[in-house]
């Protein structure tokens, strides 16, 4: 399945799935965070280190199923499948987007 995500949105998981760290440079803003396993991650540098991390250590792909803006954020629901107990998983992708770029992510 084929879902059009918002332009930031699609770079995210698109360089995800690439395992390209370097992307984050074009979809996160300077300052943004990710909350992800009961942590939070800020500013680009630590959100690449969490990036080349997660998928060194799950080699996962992440397939996005469907989108819905509620409360000024954009959740997506993707299938996460990798290395891990209970592959694949279902997971919300929780982003607040300003300006064109990620300001926040939360997984969970």
């Amino acid at each position: 399945m084929t879902v059009q995500l918002p332009a930031p949105l699609d770079i995210y998981f698109t360089s995800e799935n690439a395992h390209d760290p370097g992307g984050i440079d074009r979809c996160f803003a300077p300052n943004a965070t990710v909350r992800d396993e009961k942590r939070t991650i800020a500013g680009r540098a630590a959100i690449r280190n969490w990036r080349t991390e997660t998928g060194e250590r799950y080699r996962h792909t992440v397939e996005p199923l469907a989108w819905d803006e509620r409360d000024g954020k954009i959740i997506v629901t993707a299938r996460i499948s990798g290395q891990f107990p209970g592959s694949p998983i279902n997971l919300d992708h929780i982003f607040v987007v300003e300006a064109g770029m990620i300001e926040s992510l939360e997984i969970r």
